[in-house]
């Protein structure tokens, strides 16, 4: 992509009621665009990002067993009154009034729709276990919405929901989400600690936040040491074996935010081994049994024949949330710092000396030889200083820079920066073509 075509509607200051950085960077580097309080456009950076973060859930979710659809944003109001939640939810719930006079909502979450849809479809446990996902944008009527897409009204979230037949099979299910949680998460380069928590209006009585850990978080984390340096299990676990080890070894540790937080137990932790963070809920899981199957009626004939009451389980990911997060995580002075796998391109291609015949020829070189290898190549070929290039690249956080400039190209030599450590080293071309293109094998 060259950036004289691209939509990039950089700023050189964020708006003065941007309070957190990840609002502040995703402003000033041209990935959002507030409409209203809470409710953000896209724009094409933006949303590059964000289709990848997706991706990633999407592909983790595949790989643990769930199933996905689509679910409509606008739901009937019925179906909450038959669950026992609508008038319970609060004024977080937009509600609505159709032509005909019907109840609606803009979905905040979809235990009833995808109750509904199940009961419908599913008559016997030889169908069971069967977890159902959903990628969705949902609304919650924020009475403060603040720090950009933190803390948004309009929000992209992975909400998925498992069926069993009985308590054991849920907590299986639970299990493959929280592996496939840990899994996800570290894809993107993030640390997230799954902690105890509070399972609020979703109901329940077993749940977990995992929360990433940034200096600028929204919440106090205490946990133990061990557990922000355990490594995620990985793809290649039996996803249908017993994954309760696994799940043991990680909440046997301590780990709670301020609102859960038991001073006592976390002193009981060897004073070594204590840490205490700021940090960022990015994902929630939930088991809560028989809460919204028991008044909804969802129910499987057993291997018995009597018909019995499923079990149910429901597993967030706030995939526009993550971006703001992982930007929590990593930036710096300049702008952001991306994980390669989040970054909208894996390459930029600067060239400082636009119209000069070797630059020209050095660049188109190494964009047509990245793009061959499957790199995703933005070439900055504008009239722009140096300098407002390099900030530029910075600012919206290129992993690898290739940086062509007369003097340097003279020698055969190219300049190739590292983002995330700031190293530079100069190259030939040829080489620095070579080691581009094999992050892409």
């Amino acid at each position: 992509m060259r950036l004289s075509r691209y939509f990039l509607p950089t700023l050189k200051e964020a708006p003065s009621d941007a309070q957190i950085v990840s609002h502040q960077l995703m402003l000033r580097a041209g990935m959002i665009r507030q409409e209203a309080a809470g409710i953000y456009a896209w724009l094409p950076l933006g949303l590059k990002v964000l289709k990848k973060i997706e991706q990633i859930v999407r592909e983790e979710m595949d790989r643990a067993g769930a199933v996905e659809l689509l679910m409509p944003t606008l739901q009937l109001a019925d179906l909450w009154r038959e669950s026992g939640r609508y008038e319970a939810y609060g004024d977080e719930m937009l509600r609505i009034t159709d032509r005909h006079k019907r109840d609606l909502l803009y979905g905040p979450t979809a235990e009833e729709v995808v109750t509904d849809i199940f009961r419908a479809s599913v008559k016997s446990y030889k169908d069971l276990p069967l977890n159902l996902y959903n990628i969705q944008w949902k609304f919650r009527d924020e009475r403060r919405p603040r720090f950009g897409v933190m803390r948004g009204r309009e929000f992209l979230m992975k909400d998925a929901y498992s069926f069993d037949l009985d308590e054991a099979g849920a907590r299986a299910a639970y299990n493959r989400m929280f592996i496939a949680y840990l899994n996800l998460f570290a894809r993107m380069g993030l640390k997230a600690v799954p902690t105890r928590a509070d399972t609020g209006p979703i109901g329940g009585d077993l749940s977990h936040e995992f929360i990433v850990l940034a200096e600028t978080g929204e919440s106090q984390i205490y946990c133990h040491k061990d557990l922000v340096e355990m490594g995620a299990p990985g793809p290649d676990v039996d996803w249908y074996g017993d994954l309760q080890p696994l799940v043991d070894a990680r909440t046997s540790l301590y780990a709670a935010a301020d609102e859960m937080h038991d001073a006592a137990a976390y002193d009981a932790i060897p004073e070594d081994k204590r840490l205490t963070a700021r940090g960022i809920e990015v994902g929630h899981i939930f088991y809560f049994g028989e809460k919204y199957s028991a008044p909804m009626k969802a129910k499987v004939t057993g291997p018995d024949g009597v018909d019995t009451v499923v079990h149910m389980g429901s597993y967030g990911v706030g995939v526009s949330r993550l971006l703001g997060a992982i930007i929590e995580a990593s930036h710096d002075a300049g702008g952001i710092i991306w994980p390669e796998a989040v970054a909208p391109f894996d390459v930029g291609v600067l060239n400082l000396r636009v119209g000069d015949a070797a630059c020209d020829a050095a660049c188109e070189k190494a964009v047509a030889a990245l793009e061959a290898a499957g790199r995703d190549v933005l070439y900055d070929e504008t009239d722009n200083r140096p300098g407002g290039k390099f900030a530029t690249a910075d600012l919206i956080g290129l992993p690898w820079q290739l940086i062509v400039g007369p003097k340097a190209l003279a020698e055969g030599n190219v300049e190739l920066k590292n983002r995330a450590t700031g190293e530079r080293t100069v190259v030939a071309l040829d080489a620095a073509i070579a080691q581009l293109t094999a992050k892409a094998a």
